[in-house]
Protein backbone atom coordinates (compact mmCIF):
# COMPACT_ATOMS: atom_id res chain seq x y z
CA UNK A 1 0.00 0.00 0.00
CA UNK A 2 1.40 3.40 -0.80
CA UNK A 3 2.35 5.66 1.73
CA UNK A 4 1.14 9.30 1.77
CA UNK A 5 3.43 12.07 0.45
CA UNK A 6 3.90 15.57 1.19
CA UNK A 7 4.13 18.66 -1.24
CA UNK A 8 6.07 21.62 0.24
CA UNK A 9 7.87 24.36 -1.06
CA UNK A 10 11.40 26.22 -1.42
CA UNK A 11 11.48 29.53 0.56
CA UNK A 12 13.04 31.58 -2.38
CA UNK A 13 9.93 31.14 -5.05
CA UNK A 14 7.35 32.43 -2.18
CA UNK A 15 7.55 35.78 -4.62
CA UNK A 16 6.04 36.61 -7.29
CA UNK A 17 7.97 38.43 -10.14
CA UNK A 18 12.08 38.72 -10.00
CA UNK A 19 11.80 42.20 -9.51
CA UNK A 20 9.71 41.57 -6.66
CA UNK A 21 11.56 42.15 -3.13
CA UNK A 22 11.17 38.62 -1.07
CA UNK A 23 8.51 38.97 1.56
CA UNK A 24 9.91 39.06 5.10
CA UNK A 25 9.81 35.28 6.48
CA UNK A 26 6.25 35.77 8.85
CA UNK A 27 4.75 37.04 5.29
CA UNK A 28 5.45 33.64 3.24
CA UNK A 29 4.56 30.99 5.65
CA UNK A 30 1.30 33.03 5.74
CA UNK A 31 1.19 33.05 1.73
CA UNK A 32 1.78 29.55 1.74
CA UNK A 33 -0.86 28.76 4.60
CA UNK A 34 -3.25 30.91 2.47
CA UNK A 35 -3.07 28.96 -0.76
CA UNK A 36 -3.92 25.85 0.76
CA UNK A 37 -1.72 23.22 -1.31
CA UNK A 38 1.29 22.78 0.71
CA UNK A 39 2.09 20.74 3.76
CA UNK A 40 5.32 22.33 4.82
CA UNK A 41 8.24 24.82 3.90
CA UNK A 42 12.00 24.35 2.54
CA UNK A 43 14.53 26.07 3.73
CA UNK A 44 17.87 26.37 5.74
CA UNK A 45 17.86 29.74 7.28
CA UNK A 46 20.48 31.90 8.47
CA UNK A 47 20.66 32.24 11.46
CA UNK A 48 19.58 35.34 12.40
CA UNK A 49 16.07 34.10 10.91
CA UNK A 50 15.98 30.81 12.93
CA UNK A 51 13.82 32.83 15.99
CA UNK A 52 11.91 33.48 12.71
CA UNK A 53 11.16 30.72 11.01
CA UNK A 54 10.58 28.92 14.41
CA UNK A 55 7.61 31.10 15.16
CA UNK A 56 5.84 31.08 12.27
CA UNK A 57 6.38 27.74 11.48
CA UNK A 58 4.23 27.65 15.03
CA UNK A 59 1.81 30.34 14.37
CA UNK A 60 0.70 29.14 10.60
CA UNK A 61 0.79 25.49 11.77
CA UNK A 62 3.71 24.66 8.86
CA UNK A 63 6.62 22.56 9.60
CA UNK A 64 10.01 23.32 7.82
CA UNK A 65 9.86 19.66 6.86
CA UNK A 66 13.38 20.11 4.58
CA UNK A 67 16.11 22.16 3.92
CA UNK A 68 19.60 22.51 2.22
CA UNK A 69 22.63 24.52 1.32
CA UNK A 70 25.72 23.53 -1.14
CA UNK A 71 29.46 22.24 0.25
CA UNK A 72 32.83 22.42 -0.95
CA UNK A 73 34.95 19.79 0.55
CA UNK A 74 38.02 20.66 2.22
CA UNK A 75 36.18 23.93 3.79
CA UNK A 76 32.46 23.43 4.14
CA UNK A 77 32.80 20.02 6.77
CA UNK A 78 32.24 22.36 9.64
CA UNK A 79 29.29 24.17 7.93
CA UNK A 80 27.58 20.79 7.13
CA UNK A 81 27.29 20.18 11.15
CA UNK A 82 25.96 23.35 11.64
CA UNK A 83 23.10 22.94 9.32
CA UNK A 84 22.15 19.75 10.88
CA UNK A 85 21.95 21.47 14.61
CA UNK A 86 19.64 24.01 12.77
CA UNK A 87 17.32 20.81 10.99
CA UNK A 88 17.24 19.67 14.39
CA UNK A 89 16.34 23.26 15.81
CA UNK A 90 13.34 23.36 13.33
CA UNK A 91 12.55 19.73 12.64
CA UNK A 92 13.67 19.01 9.51
CA UNK A 93 13.84 15.29 8.26
CA UNK A 94 16.11 15.96 4.95
CA UNK A 95 18.55 18.38 4.19
CA UNK A 96 19.25 18.96 0.77
CA UNK A 97 23.08 18.55 0.48
CA UNK A 98 24.82 19.65 -2.37
CA UNK A 99 28.61 19.05 -3.36
CA UNK A 100 30.61 21.26 -5.51
CA UNK A 101 32.67 19.84 -8.42
CA UNK A 102 35.81 21.08 -7.12
CA UNK A 103 37.39 20.60 -3.54
CA UNK A 104 38.92 23.46 -1.77
CA UNK A 105 42.45 22.87 -3.28
CA UNK A 106 40.94 23.11 -7.14
CA UNK A 107 40.84 20.10 -8.44
CA UNK A 108 37.57 17.63 -9.23
CA UNK A 109 36.50 16.09 -6.48
CA UNK A 110 36.49 11.69 -6.63
CA UNK A 111 34.32 9.52 -6.19
CA UNK A 112 36.25 8.10 -2.91
CA UNK A 113 35.95 11.51 -1.64
CA UNK A 114 32.38 12.22 -1.89
CA UNK A 115 31.69 8.55 -1.05
CA UNK A 116 33.81 9.49 2.13
CA UNK A 117 32.05 12.98 2.60
CA UNK A 118 28.43 11.15 1.93
CA UNK A 119 29.42 8.49 4.68
CA UNK A 120 30.59 11.46 7.52
CA UNK A 121 27.31 13.37 6.48
CA UNK A 122 25.18 10.08 7.03
CA UNK A 123 26.71 9.58 10.34
CA UNK A 124 26.02 13.15 10.73
CA UNK A 125 22.58 12.80 10.38
CA UNK A 126 22.12 10.00 12.62
CA UNK A 127 23.77 12.26 15.44
CA UNK A 128 20.85 15.06 14.75
CA UNK A 129 17.97 13.70 13.47
CA UNK A 130 17.97 14.82 10.03
CA UNK A 131 19.32 12.70 6.48
CA UNK A 132 21.60 14.79 4.10
CA UNK A 133 20.38 13.64 0.97
CA UNK A 134 22.69 14.26 -1.70
CA UNK A 135 21.49 16.07 -4.90
CA UNK A 136 21.66 15.83 -8.61
CA UNK A 137 22.27 19.34 -9.65
CA UNK A 138 24.48 21.55 -12.55
CA UNK A 139 27.88 22.52 -11.44
CA UNK A 140 28.15 19.95 -8.77
CA UNK A 141 30.04 16.69 -8.67
CA UNK A 142 26.25 15.24 -9.83
CA UNK A 143 26.11 16.43 -12.82
CA UNK A 144 28.22 14.23 -14.33
CA UNK A 145 24.85 11.38 -13.95
CA UNK A 146 26.76 7.70 -14.40
CA UNK A 147 28.87 9.07 -10.96
CA UNK A 148 26.02 9.40 -9.30
CA UNK A 149 25.07 5.36 -9.78
CA UNK A 150 28.60 4.52 -9.04
CA UNK A 151 28.42 6.23 -6.10
CA UNK A 152 25.28 5.47 -4.78
CA UNK A 153 26.44 1.79 -5.33
CA UNK A 154 30.13 2.43 -3.85
CA UNK A 155 28.25 4.03 -0.84
CA UNK A 156 25.86 0.75 -0.59
CA UNK A 157 28.99 -1.71 -0.55
CA UNK A 158 30.08 0.46 2.72
CA UNK A 159 26.86 -1.17 4.23
CA UNK A 160 25.17 2.33 4.30
CA UNK A 161 22.12 3.40 2.89
CA UNK A 162 22.13 5.86 -0.38
CA UNK A 163 20.04 8.67 -0.09
CA UNK A 164 19.67 11.36 -2.47
CA UNK A 165 17.55 13.85 -3.95
CA UNK A 166 16.37 14.19 -7.18
CA UNK A 167 15.81 17.20 -9.41
CA UNK A 168 15.38 15.98 -12.41
CA UNK A 169 14.89 19.41 -14.21
CA UNK A 170 18.38 18.96 -14.45
CA UNK A 171 18.03 15.92 -16.80
CA UNK A 172 15.25 16.93 -18.66
CA UNK A 173 16.87 20.20 -20.23
CA UNK A 174 19.94 18.58 -21.24
CA UNK A 175 18.13 16.43 -24.00
CA UNK A 176 18.11 17.27 -27.60
CA UNK A 177 20.50 20.26 -25.74
CA UNK A 178 24.12 19.93 -27.74
CA UNK A 179 25.90 22.61 -25.74
CA UNK A 180 24.63 20.92 -22.78
CA UNK A 181 25.23 17.55 -23.59
CA UNK A 182 29.16 18.49 -24.14
CA UNK A 183 29.96 19.10 -20.66
CA UNK A 184 31.02 15.95 -19.21
CA UNK A 185 30.89 14.08 -22.25
CA UNK A 186 27.30 13.75 -21.81
CA UNK A 187 26.82 13.22 -25.76
CA UNK A 188 29.34 10.57 -25.64
CA UNK A 189 27.87 8.58 -23.07
CA UNK A 190 24.46 9.18 -25.28
CA UNK A 191 25.95 7.82 -28.26
CA UNK A 192 27.81 4.62 -26.59
CA UNK A 193 24.62 3.78 -24.35
CA UNK A 194 25.91 4.52 -21.21
CA UNK A 195 23.50 7.03 -20.33
CA UNK A 196 19.77 7.79 -21.55
CA UNK A 197 18.18 10.55 -20.61
CA UNK A 198 14.80 10.65 -21.77
CA UNK A 199 12.62 9.55 -19.14
CA UNK A 200 10.26 7.49 -21.80
CA UNK A 201 12.88 5.34 -22.89
CA UNK A 202 13.92 2.09 -20.98
CA UNK A 203 17.16 2.26 -19.17
CA UNK A 204 16.76 6.14 -18.76
CA UNK A 205 19.08 7.59 -15.68
CA UNK A 206 15.63 8.71 -13.85
CA UNK A 207 14.17 5.50 -13.84
CA UNK A 208 17.89 3.65 -12.49
CA UNK A 209 17.92 6.19 -9.52
CA UNK A 210 14.68 5.59 -8.71
CA UNK A 211 14.28 1.96 -9.01
CA UNK A 212 17.48 1.57 -7.06
CA UNK A 213 15.60 2.98 -4.25
CA UNK A 214 17.61 5.80 -3.41
CA UNK A 215 15.44 9.11 -3.75
CA UNK A 216 14.32 10.03 -0.48
CA UNK A 217 13.78 13.93 -1.19
CA UNK A 218 12.64 16.01 -4.41
CA UNK A 219 12.70 19.02 -5.97
CA UNK A 220 9.80 20.10 -8.35
CA UNK A 221 10.97 22.78 -11.25
CA UNK A 222 9.71 22.51 -14.64
CA UNK A 223 12.16 22.26 -17.26
CA UNK A 224 11.84 20.82 -20.87
CA UNK A 225 14.33 19.12 -23.43
CA UNK A 226 16.52 21.98 -24.50
CA UNK A 227 14.99 24.39 -22.64
CA UNK A 228 15.48 27.66 -23.30
CA UNK A 229 18.18 29.52 -22.29
CA UNK A 230 17.70 32.17 -19.31
CA UNK A 231 18.34 35.14 -21.55
CA UNK A 232 17.07 37.48 -18.74
CA UNK A 233 19.44 36.50 -16.50
CA UNK A 234 23.33 36.86 -15.79
CA UNK A 235 25.68 35.40 -13.86
CA UNK A 236 29.09 37.67 -12.32
CA UNK A 237 31.28 37.01 -15.26
CA UNK A 238 28.23 38.60 -17.38
CA UNK A 239 27.19 34.96 -19.07
CA UNK A 240 23.08 34.46 -19.80
CA UNK A 241 21.51 31.65 -17.38
CA UNK A 242 21.68 28.34 -18.60
CA UNK A 243 17.88 27.48 -18.85
CA UNK A 244 16.93 24.98 -16.06
CA UNK A 245 13.76 26.49 -15.61
CA UNK A 246 10.23 26.37 -17.63
CA UNK A 247 7.11 28.13 -16.08
CA UNK A 248 4.73 25.18 -15.41
CA UNK A 249 1.45 26.88 -16.66
CA UNK A 250 0.98 29.09 -19.98
CA UNK A 251 2.48 33.12 -18.66
CA UNK A 252 0.86 36.08 -19.69
CA UNK A 253 2.49 37.72 -22.99
CA UNK A 254 5.24 39.47 -22.12
CA UNK A 255 6.28 37.38 -19.13
CA UNK A 256 8.56 34.94 -20.45
CA UNK A 257 10.77 35.63 -22.71
CA UNK A 258 10.32 32.28 -25.25
CA UNK A 259 7.36 30.61 -26.54
CA UNK A 260 5.52 28.10 -24.12
CA UNK A 261 4.05 25.02 -24.76
CA UNK A 262 2.00 22.98 -23.21
CA UNK A 263 3.29 19.48 -24.37
CA UNK A 264 6.93 20.27 -24.23
CA UNK A 265 6.17 19.70 -20.01
CA UNK A 266 5.62 16.00 -20.63
CA UNK A 267 9.23 14.62 -20.11
CA UNK A 268 9.39 16.68 -16.91
CA UNK A 269 6.10 15.16 -16.14
CA UNK A 270 6.87 11.66 -16.84
CA UNK A 271 9.65 11.95 -14.14
CA UNK A 272 7.03 12.85 -11.31
CA UNK A 273 5.17 10.27 -12.48
CA UNK A 274 8.24 7.47 -12.32
CA UNK A 275 8.89 9.01 -8.83
CA UNK A 276 5.12 8.39 -8.30
CA UNK A 277 4.44 5.10 -9.67
CA UNK A 278 7.68 3.25 -7.19
CA UNK A 279 6.36 5.23 -4.43
CA UNK A 280 2.95 3.83 -4.78
CA UNK A 281 4.24 0.03 -5.69
CA UNK A 282 7.02 -0.59 -3.45
CA UNK A 283 6.29 -1.69 0.00
CA UNK A 284 9.78 -0.22 0.83
CA UNK A 285 9.85 2.66 -0.96
CA UNK A 286 10.90 5.85 1.29
CA UNK A 287 10.18 9.37 -0.61
CA UNK A 288 8.77 11.76 2.32
CA UNK A 289 7.91 14.79 0.48
CA UNK A 290 8.16 16.81 -2.43
CA UNK A 291 9.42 20.51 -2.86
CA UNK A 292 8.63 22.63 -5.96
CA UNK A 293 11.67 25.03 -6.37
CA UNK A 294 10.87 27.82 -8.95
CA UNK A 295 13.44 30.30 -8.01
CA UNK A 296 14.75 33.43 -9.37
CA UNK A 297 18.32 32.53 -10.01
CA UNK A 298 20.39 33.12 -13.18
CA UNK A 299 19.94 29.59 -14.47
CA UNK A 300 16.39 29.33 -13.58
CA UNK A 301 13.75 32.69 -12.94
CA UNK A 302 16.06 35.90 -13.35
CA UNK A 303 14.55 38.65 -15.00
CA UNK A 304 10.85 36.78 -15.21
CA UNK A 305 7.94 38.23 -15.31
CA UNK A 306 5.43 35.40 -14.44
CA UNK A 307 4.66 34.75 -10.59
CA UNK A 308 7.36 32.09 -9.43
CA UNK A 309 4.58 31.81 -6.66
CA UNK A 310 1.91 31.40 -8.95
CA UNK A 311 3.64 28.43 -11.34
CA UNK A 312 4.51 26.72 -7.92
CA UNK A 313 1.04 26.62 -6.50
CA UNK A 314 -0.18 24.96 -10.56
CA UNK A 315 2.80 22.24 -10.46
CA UNK A 316 2.22 20.95 -6.45
CA UNK A 317 -1.73 20.91 -7.95
CA UNK A 318 -0.88 19.37 -10.63
CA UNK A 319 1.40 17.01 -8.84
CA UNK A 320 -1.49 16.32 -6.17
CA UNK A 321 -3.78 15.04 -8.78
CA UNK A 322 -1.38 12.93 -10.08
CA UNK A 323 -0.36 11.29 -6.76
CA UNK A 324 -3.96 10.96 -6.23
CA UNK A 325 -4.42 8.86 -9.24
CA UNK A 326 -1.63 6.96 -9.33
CA UNK A 327 -1.60 5.82 -5.47
CA UNK A 328 -5.53 4.36 -6.01
CA UNK A 329 -4.88 2.50 -8.99
CA UNK A 330 -3.07 -0.78 -9.29
CA UNK A 331 0.43 -0.33 -8.28
CA UNK A 332 3.08 0.07 -11.19
CA UNK A 333 6.43 -0.44 -11.74
CA UNK A 334 9.10 1.88 -12.61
Amino acid sequence: MATGLHFGIQTNGIKHTHADPLPDVDTRFRMVRDAGVFDYIDKTPEPHQIDEFVNASEKYGLPVRAGGWFYELGTDEALLEKHLQTARRLGSIVHNTQIKLRHAKGYVVTDDEVVDAYLRASALGDRYGCIPCFEVHVNMWSEDFPRVSRVGRMVEARGVEFNMTLDHSHVIFKIGNPGEQAIFGTDAKIASGELVLDPFRPGNIIAEWVAAGWVRHCHARAAIPNNPKNTTGRHADGSIGRGIQYPFVRPQPGEYHADWHEDALEPWKEGIRILMRHHASDPHAKLGQISTEFIPGPDYGEGCNYSLFAQAIACVSWMRTEWKKISAGPAQSV
